[in-house]
Parts: C-alpha cells; sequence; structure tokens
C-alpha cells in the first residue's frame, strides 16, 4: 500500500499534549507540499507554510473566503485539518499565524481581513477516476461541458437560478458589458452565472487569482464593473494555478474569445455563445433549470 493511499485527511479540531518546548514553532526550509494541499492550490488556494510545531509541517490554506490550517505528521502519512493547542491550551495555530502575518505577505492580508476561519466538515473525492469515466461515449460537446464544470469557478446570483457558465477575463471591456447587461437579472435571481475567471495577461491573471479566493466575489466583482480600482487589485505572489488550470482547458478546446458561455439547454443541449449575446432574452428564456 502507498503512503498516500493510507492517508487520512482528518477533520476535526485536535490538541497536541506535549511540554512548551515540543509546541513551539520551528521555522525552516519549505517541504514539498502533500497530495491534497497540491490539488487544492491547483483549484485556486493561496497556500503559506507556517514552520513546524510540536514535529509537524503546517500550512493556512485561503479559498473562497475559507481559512483553514493543515497539519502534517513527520512520516508524511497523514495530514489533519484543525487548530493546534499545547498541554496548556494555549493555542499554537494562533501564533504561527501572527508570526506569518509579521513577515509581510500582502496576499494574505488581503484575503484574511475578509476570511472566516472554516470549522465545518469538508472531503473532496480526490481520485479523479470518476470524471475520467464520467467523459467515456460522450459527445465532444458533452465532454467540453464536464471539463467547463470541473472549472475553478465562482458563482453571481442565487444557487437555484438557472445557471450559465462564463470563462472573462477581469479587463476584458466585451465581459464587462455583457455583464452589465445581465446584472439585473442575476441580482433578481433570474439567473446565476459560474464565473469562470481567466487572464490573458499578467496583471489579469492575478486579479483572476484573487477572484477564486476572496470570500465575496460577486460584491467585488460589481465594483470592479463600476469602476472601482481596488476592488480586484493586482498582487504580487498570489497563487495562479486555479487560473492557469482554467486557461488549459480553455486552450485544450481551442478556445480564445472571451466572454464565451456555455449552458444546458431546455432540450438538453450544451449550447456555446461567443461573445455577448445578442439576444439576451432568447438566451434566458432557453435556460434548463437548475436539476
Amino acid at each position: 500500500m502507498t503512503s498516500f493511499a493510507r492517508l487520512c485527511l482528518s477533520l476535526l479540531f485536535f490538541v497536541i499534549m506535549s511540554n512548551q518546548s515540543m509546541a513551539q514553532t520551528v521555522a525552516g526550509k519549505e517541504p514539498p507540499l502533500p497530495a491534497p494541499l497540491e490539488t487544492m492550490a491547483k483549484e485556486g488556494a493561496q497556500l503559506r507554510y507556517m514552520g513546524q510545531a510540536a514535529g509537524l509541517d503546517s500550512w493556512i490554506a485561503i479559498q473562497n473566503g475559507q481559512e483553514q490550517y493543515f497539519y502534517v505528521t513527520p512520516d508524511r502519512e497523514y495530514v489533519l485539518l484543525g487548530l493546534l493547542f499545547d498541554k496548556t491550551g494555549k493555542m499554537i495555530t494562533l501564533q504561527q499565524v501572527s508570526a506569518l502575518q509579521k513577515q509581510g505577505d500582502s496576499v494574505l492580508d488581503i484575503l484574511q481581513a475578509e476570511a472566516k476561519p472554516e470549522t465545518e466538515s469538508v472531503t473532496k473525492n480526490l481520485a479523479g477516476e470518476k470524471e475520467i469515466a464520467n467523459k467515456i461515449l460522450k459527445s465532444p460537446a458533452e465532454q467540453l461541458f464536464t471539463d467547463v464544470e470541473s472549472a475553478n469557478w465562482v458563482r453571481l446570483g442565487q444557487e437555484a437560478a438557472p445557471a450559465i457558465y462564463m470563462f472573462i477575463d477581469p479587463q476584458c471591456p466585451y465581459c464587462h458589458e455583457f455583464m452589465k447587461t445581465l446584472r439585473p437579472d442575476i441580482e433578481g435571481g433570474k439567473i446565476q452565472i459560474r464565473m469562470i475567471p481567466v487572464g490573458f495577461k499578467d496583471d489579469t491573471r492575478a486579479q483572476a487569482a484573487l477572484l477564486l479566493a476572496i470570500p465575496s466575489p460577486q460584491e467585488r466583482w460589481f465594483r470592479h464593473l463600476d469602476g472601482d480600482a481596488e476592488a480586484l487589485p493586482v498582487t504580487p505572489g498570489i497563487n495562479e494555478q486555479g487560473v492557469e488550470r482554467n486557461m488549459s482547458i480553455m486552450q485544450s478546446w481551442k478556445l480564445n474569445v472571451t466572454p464565451l458561455s456555455l449552458y444546458r439547454a431546455k432540450d438538453g443541449t450544451v449550447k456555446i455563445v461567443q461573445g455577448r449575446a445578442k439576444d439576451v432574452k432568447a438566451l434566458m428564456s432557453d435556460l434548463h433549470p437548475v436539476n
């Protein structure tokens, strides 16, 4: 059995009963990310190494506005999610985060200003076999739609509303115009946009990565559309792997236009709109209800 085949992602708060010296955070060379955290990074999470505490390597991860703390056992067989305390009840995790903040990290500062610690259990299928199997015998349109569904996206609008997947570049003027047209229907609960941020320039890739990480993408995006230059700051050092994955989907299907919209129509077929829709009312009336 391989080491990561036995890896356990423990979703709980845990206490390490140790003496004070063992509980101290130890700085050192950053080790490789364990497989579950590599997956999170590819999905757009911002990860920072917090050092070693009680013999455990530790990372903070921020994704979709949720703050999570991970600890890896010395044999790298197990990853634990939660807060680390010493035997006196002192929260070691808080000390680690404070030390990290003192080092100065503009990405971390922006995200932590809005992030909320994650305390609920979250599980994800990291194997991918089911995704591969689902592609077998599908038409090209269905295969494309499957790829788009698995992209890194953020929701604008209500979860129960009919959905449109849309590739956007944060500085694309045509994306801005189309979104402004759709905004009343998004805010009115008539449609949801599952926005897939991409970036064709360095600055827009950084802005797209921020959209994947912040807890309030809709509010920030609409402020950006309204001309607020501070809504999507270009932040050096931000992890862009989530955006790169979105870009790879476009490139693998030879798609090079934004906005690019995909949706399932009432008749069950997959439809694609390149650029702005000429008839928005017809588009909305053609959307398949959310299952």
